[in-house]
């Protein structure tokens, strides 16, 4: 076997799997190292693809989208105690293997199955199946090892009735009630999936708000539907330990409060798989969370030829620009030139219903004092969501009132993670209001919610009065800088 490559890839996830390609496509030697059996990483076996699968699996057995709201939980029981569920998935994950096995044959990337630790800075030794060792060199190394849940040692995990992300695809029946504790994007997903299963499911996080990176006005709208749903909010409040009560969990919150449920799902944070690297062997330090630190322009960290991309080097944390984080990792480590990378890219929250955002919030233009409009649309106000029978959904744009240009999209309901890339476009191409109002879109769909927020806002910012006209011929041209 090769002993020295162009570049050594550890780990096989988005970041990891689009930096060896791309190094491969420059004519580099290339090896990825996956320490589990299976290539893919957390996002294909317990993260991204399970979790998704699990969504589009409940949506389609409750009926959701055809009649816009939850229920027959008794029927999906039923079939994921009749192993739908696993099929699926397991379908599904087969797919995603040998679909990333086939792309790295094509490409020549090699492919070792093993631990691997730092020897010195260019050396790794990996240890494979019976214990047997094998020392690589690499004359650019990139870490793509992800993470994995945070499991404090007060937590009874069991595998059961306490469990963390990992332990959800794991699942052969459905609790009664389910405790989340933890309101990040993983516990949200999870707690939405299992109330659209009309599972009784309590939230518990112990600061007052939750996503603050997501605008205030799309999560109130967000918290509405979930309440209406019956979903319980314990927010400011501490779990201060969980005990075992006649075989079931009881969350102990500060202040007595206690929350009985079926099963606790423990989801507060998650840690760099970083602790078996022997990072101390190339002198790359990591923060309380295992995490590394790298230039945001590169993903250099501080021992230049060695790269961190993906989970490992925290927010954002998304499959999506993970691979992007790889492939400019890979460009740069070869000395390729890079056009400046968009300003804008989208966030996704695969919940029930989904949240979607790109640009910037409404809170985070207040804060620089730019001068703005917002235009809303619910999905209900549109045809396509009257004839799917949706009951929520918002869409809601913001646009500068000194020369038009979109600020923001923001989405929240049904297929918010495909709709959003229309307002991305439009962002990163520097499109103004103008764009929406004068363009067709198909009828009747969902997309036509930005017709109507454009709309909205247009109605917000035009003088209601004689002299409109002129007012509206004095508008900033498109072409002018963005206000900020």
């Amino acid at each position: 076997m090769q002993r020295e490559y162009d570049l050594i890839v550890i780990g096989s996830g988005p970041s990891g799997r689009r930096a060896a390609v791309q190094a491969a496509k420059l004519g580099k030697s290339v090896l990825v190292i996956e320490k589990h059996p299976r290539l893919g990483g957390v996002s294909v076996h317990t993260g991204t693809i399970p979790s998704k699968t699990l969504r589009e699996t409940v949506l389609n057995l409750t009926g959701w989208r055809e009649r816009g709201f939850y229920g027959l939980a008794y029927r999906v029981k039923q079939d994921i105690a009749a192993g739908d569920l696993t099929t699926r998935l397991t379908k599904t994950l087969d797919h995603e293997v040998e679909g990333l096995k086939h792309q790295f044959m094509r490409n020549h990337v090699q492919m070792m199955q093993g631990l691997a630790r730092f020897l010195d800075p260019h050396t790794l030794d990996v240890t494979v199946d019976a214990g047997e060792t094998h020392a690589v060199r690499g004359s650019r190394i990139v870490i793509a090892v992800g993470t994995r849940p945070h499991r404090p040692d007060n937590v009874p995990f069991n595998g059961t009735t306490v469990v963390d992300s990992d332990g959800m695809i794991n699942l052969t029946r459905l609790p009664n009630s389910l405790a989340v504790i933890g309101a990040g994007v993983i516990g949200v997903e999870y707690a939405t999936i299992f109330s659209a299963l009309d599972v009784r499911v309590t939230l518990i996080e112990p600061r007052e708000t939750f996503l603050d990176f997501v605008d205030r006005e799309l999560m109130s709208e967000f918290v509405y539907q979930l309440r209406d749903r019956g979903v319980s909010f314990r927010m400011g409040d501490k779990v201060e330990s969980i005990d075992m009560e006649a075989s079931q969990p009881v969350v102990m919150l500060e202040g007595g409060r206690r929350v009985r449920a079926e099963m606790v799902l423990y989801t507060a944070g998650r840690v760099g798989a970083t602790d078996t690297l022997d990072l101390d062997k190339c002198g790359l330090p990591v923060d309380g969370r295992g995490r590394l630190a790298v230039d945001p322009a590169t993903f250099q960290t501080q021992v230049p030829h060695i790269y961190a991309t993906g989970d490992v080097i925290g927010f954002p944390s998304l499959a999506s620009t993970a691979m992007e984080q790889g492939r400019i990792a890979a460009c740069h480590a070869f000395g390729q030139a890079l056009p400046p990378a968009p300003k804008f890219f989208p966030y996704g929250i695969y919940s029930v219903p989904e949240i979607s955002t790109v640009g910037m919030s409404e809170e985070e233009v207040r804060s620089r004092k730019i001068p703005y409009e917002c235009g809303l649309a619910r999905f209900s106000e549109t045809s396509r969501g009257h004839i799917m029978g949706l009951q929520g959904g918002l869409l809601k744009m913001i646009v500068s009132l000194k020369n038009r240009r979109l600020l923001g999209v923001h989405i929240v309901g049904e297929g918010a993670t495909e709709l959003v890339h229309i307002g991305q476009a439009v962002l990163n191409l520097g499109g103004t209001l103008d764009y929406f109002l004068e363009n067709t879109f198909n009828y009747p769909t969902l997309a036509e919610a930005y017709k109507v927020a454009a709309l909205d806002a247009w109605n917000r910012m035009t003088p209601r009065v004689a002299g409109r006209d002129e007012a509206v011929a004095e508008a900033v041209p498109v072409s002018q800088e963005a206000a900020d």
